[in-house]
């Protein structure tokens, strides 16, 4: 069975330096034009330097009408390419690898960016009056984001990038396409899934054909939304078929939206997800299912923690890769980890677990324990800017009413900035 220190070989022929696999996270780095920074350039320079072999960054954004968050990055024509090669460059210090994450937000595009986000059908996102409703997309917005995605994938090419990844999950725009929820279209990109899955295989032939056959091309895909009908773990089966014959190099595994926060590590969805949560794995054993049906190599992430629990998901064979998040926040080197002299991030393993008490008493209470997920959320965002800014995390810092506060007000401050310097 693999170590973690193991290399894998990716169908394209790239070789990943070990099995180690940092999942995309949204940085908020960006300048008020959406190029990249220096920040982020130290930021992927530590966890460059840190061990990581593969290293995926935040949302690149397909279209800058529509943001995930204000200071996405995004990758077109007006973009600093100049910008872009430094963060590549900065990015693969160490010789590993840094794919550059490509999403549309869909209808999960905040009032404070678009008053009007593009969604495959008409449905909001009841999520605290934080998003308007979306407008049902046309035949000529569906070509246009496709395209979107083939030129962000040419330009990360061309900027240094050594590859990409689709985001397909978490409810932005293909998992909404995907979603009999959220697409509820009648004709060719709705009904079956066969339909629905159209735009995610589209986008990923359009993707290879840029790119070419060998460079990674790799999909991030919910193993379900854990949402009374919505996209199921059956249809996750059929649609990792697909993308196995479609030729992609490498599939992540994840799962949940912002309205069910699976993602976030809350197994509130079912029974059988409660186990793993307790044994680290959140969607391990999804990953079983789905390495079952498809050909491709796994990457599994969600609620890893200890050396034991990396290895034994090695060992189970339902995963070659192992994927790192909200630890790579606060510890972004992990040679230690990787020769098996660290036990992993135990040190620090309880002030990372979010408890029912960050914000008050919320484990039967669903609005409260998604502010608590909330607030954890920005507890972590500080910790990526502290990296960005040469500092070394806090990991003692608890208001987390402070920080949320003001990482709110900054938000919108932000998004006030650049609406007006785009004014004609």
């Amino acid at each position: 069975m693999p170590e973690l220190d193991s290399p894998l070989t990716l169908p394209c022929g790239i070789v990943l330096p070990n099995r180690l696999f940092k999942s995309a996270m949204t940085e908020g780095l960006a300048d008020l034009h959406d190029n990249a920074t220096e920040r982020h350039n130290t930021l992927y320079r530590r966890w460059s330097e840190g061990g990581t072999g593969t290293l995926v960054t935040g949302n690149v954004m397909v279209d800058r009408r529509f943001l995930e968050r204000p200071g996405n990055v995004v990758a077109d024509e007006n973009s600093d390419e100049q910008a872009l090669r430094r963060w590549a460059t900065a990015g693969t210090t160490a010789g590993n690898q840094l794919w550059m994450q490509i999403n549309h937000p869909g209808r999960q595009c905040q009032k404070v960016v678009s008053a009007q986000p593009f969604a495959p059908s008409d449905v909001p996102l009841k999520l605290a009056g934080m998003f308007a409703k979306p407008k049902a997309m046309t035949e000529d917005d569906i070509e246009q984001a496709l395209n979107g995605y083939a030129r962000v994938a040419r330009i990360a090419k061309e900027t240094g990038f050594t590859g990409v990844q689709v985001h397909a999950a978490h409810g932005y725009l293909i998992s909404e396409f995907l979603s009999p929820i959220t697409n509820r279209r009648t004709d060719a990109w709705g009904g079956s899934l066969e339909n629905r899955a159209r735009f995610l295989l589209q986008a990923i032939q359009r993707v290879r054909a840029t790119v070419g056959s060998q460079f990674p091309v790799a999909v991030k895909l919910n193993s379900a939304d854990f949402s009374t009908g919505g996209f199921s773990h059956d249809e996750s089966l059929q649609v990792a078929r697909w993308l196995s014959e479609a030729g992609i190099d490498l599939l992540e595994i994840s799962g949940g939206t912002y309205e069910k926060l699976a993602l976030m590590g809350d197994a509130d969805h079912d029974s059988k997800a409660q186990s793993t949560l307790r044994r680290e794995a959140y969607f391990l054993e999804y990953a079983d299912g789905i390495r079952k049906v498809t050909s491709v190599p796994l990457a599994v992430t969600g609620g890893f923690r200890s050396h034991a629990a990396m290895q034994s998901a090695l060992d189970s064979g339902a995963t070659d890769l192992i994927g790192l998040a909200r630890p790579l926040c606060i510890e972004p080197n992990v040679h230690d980890l990787l020769t098996g002299t660290s036990h992993g991030f135990t040190a620090w393993e309880q002030q990372l677990r979010i408890g029912p008490g960050w914000l008050g008493p919320g484990s039967g209470n669903r609005t409260l324990r998604t502010l608590n997920f909330s607030a954890a959320n920005q507890w972590y965002y500080r910790h990526i800017i502290d990296l960005s800014e040469g500092r070394r995390p806090d990991v003692n810092h608890r208001n987390l009413l402070s920080i949320t506060l003001r990482h709110t007000l900054w938000e919108r401050q932000f998004a006030g900035n650049r609406h007006f310097l785009k004014k004609p």
